[in-house]
Order: C-alpha cells, then structure tokens, then sequence
C-alpha cells in the first residue's frame, strides 16, 4: 500500500485493519462502495466478502474486483453456516438495522469474532444541541436530519456497553474516536464513534 494511500486511509478503518489479523476471513456487512473491505483484502490479505443492499454500490465493489452479494442486513446472515468467518464487521450499519439484537446474535453465531462501529449519540456536542437548541443533534457522525436519516436506533457507547453486559458478550477490545484522534477519557462524552471487538462470552 503507497504511503498516499495510507493517508488518505479513514481512521475507522485503520483501526478496524489493526483488529484483523492477517489472511483471515472476513464478512463485511453494509460494505457500501467497498473502501474498507478493499482495505483489509490488499493490506491484510483478507479473504473478504461483502453484503450490500445497493445495486450502484455493489457495482462499485465489482469494479474493484470484490467479492460482493446483494442481500439486507436483517436477513442476509441467516444463510452462512455456524463459525464460517474469523471476523463479521458492522461498521457505521448496525444503526440501520431494524432487530440490532438478532444481527448481532447471528453475526457471533457465524462468526468468531464481530466488529461494530456506530457513532455514539450522547456525543457532547449533540447533548448541547439537543439541550439548548431543542432539535435533533446534527454532528459529523450523525449530519442526517430528522427527515431523510437512514438510522433507526440511536445508542450511545454506554448503551452498547449495558447490551453486551446483559446479552452476556465479551468486549474484547473498545476504541474510540474523535474526528482523526482516539479518546482516552470520558469516551460517551468526548467520542464521536465507537468500535468494538465483541464475541460470545
């Protein structure tokens, strides 16, 4: 990978690569225009899938020579056989989903390890918006108004962490973000996103 390349990487993704070892496979749920599965495929020799509901962006896939079906996200894992992938990535999707719960039971059915990246609604600029403006936070994470968003849920980093406590899942390792830079402390306060490296417990 050229160093242009590299700096030109999402900081999302970059972290994400970090969390996938080498030569693994991986399933990238919502790939979108593949940028991240076309990442971990030539930098970490991924044997990479993708799952993507838009016809223009699986075309967009294919012209990088990825390995995409067309499926939805609620009902496209249901198909793969227990433990098929090393890692199933959500990354910015798991919000659009309509049952969060059940695509996350069944990613940790076939999959060893899962990886959800989400922006984190409780986000300290949207709690001002919402507090002293009176009207849906707009942030670089969540720049959709109320009316053409295509999220459905709205969790904050605390609220993902509470879920996996209660569904008895194994945080294996959490990193979050603001704009370029990682958040050290206070994270559901100062972090505009959020991965995390989950399995079952």
């Amino acid at each position: 990978m050229t160093s242009k390349i590299k700096e030109e990487l999402r900081c999302d993704h970059r972290i994400i690569g970090e969390m996938v070892s080498r030569g693994s496979k991986v399933l990238d749920m919502g790939c979108g225009a593949g940028e991240l599965l076309e990442y971990l495929v030539s930098s970490k020799e991924a044997d990479g899938t993708g799952v993507e509901i838009s016809e223009q962006a699986i075309y967009q896939c294919v012209e990088k020579g990825l390995s995409v079906s067309q499926g939805d996200i609620d009902t496209g894992l249901k198909e793969y056989p227990d433990g098929l992938f090393d890692y199933v990535i959500f990354n910015q999707t798991m919000q659009q989903v309509h049952r969060p719960k059940d695509a996350i039971q069944e990613a940790l059915r076939i999959g060893k390890t899962v990886i959800i990246g989400f922006p984190n609604f409780c986000y300290i600029k949207a709690r001002v918006q919402l507090f002293f403006g009176g009207h849906v936070p707009l942030t670089p994470s969540l720049p959709y108004s109320w009316y053409d968003t295509p999220n459905l849920h709205f969790l904050s980093i605390k609220d993902f962490e509470r879920f996996c406590s209660k569904e008895n899942i194994v945080i294996k390792k959490s990193v979050f973000l603001c704009e370029k830079k990682e958040v050290k402390i206070l994270p559901n306060l100062l972090a505009l996103n959020a991965i995390f490296q989950i399995s079952r417990g």
